[in-house]
């Protein structure tokens, strides 16, 4: 597989909303939570994470939505209002990192997910590999993930 180039582009289904982010995700995992659940209609959402400042939208204004997750953090969402294509979520208050929807990249042949967290809500089909990193609920500690992404060594220099 050829190496992934910044920046990264993406944007919503219907292309009104466009952001790229300038730095290499720190991440990539599933999420099983109900909230991902409910907000994608499916067993998991497969996020990102990137530093705030890394993220920029390129084109259109997005619409934003906030609610509490499982982990009882507060938490918004920008999502494109004409599609309703959800982006990017973030914490409020602000931690300098925001999950992006990995299926939103242009060019999503490169996603491969870390691990898997809120696994105790996952769907009861759902079959982890042996290897795979598993917590229950929202890790306290997400270096094992972030170690396990950067061993792909998916990214140019």
């Amino acid at each position: 597989m050829a190496k992934v180039s910044l920046p990264i582009e993406g944007g919503c289904q219907c292309g009104a909303l466009r952001y790229e982010i300038a730095a290499p995700p720190l991440m990539i995992y599933a999420c099983h939570c109900t909230n991902c659940q409910k907000q994608t209609g499916s067993a998991f959402v497969l996020s990102l994470t990137v530093p705030e400042a890394a993220f920029a939208f390129t084109a259109g204004k997005p619409a934003k939505t906030e609610w509490v997750s499982d982990a009882g953090n507060k938490r918004y969402g920008h999502y494109c209002r004409d599609c309703g294509s959800r982006i990017a979520n973030g914490q409020d208050p602000s931690i300098g990192i925001l999950s992006l929807r990995a299926g939103t990249f242009d060019d999503t042949s490169w996603v491969r997910p870390a691990g898997h967290i809120w696994v105790k809500s996952a769907q009861s089909w759902i079959k982890f590999a042996d290897d795979d990193l598993l917590s229950d609920e929202q890790p306290t500690d997400y270096a094992p993930y972030v170690a396990r992404f950067k061993s792909f060594d998916l990214f140019a220099n």
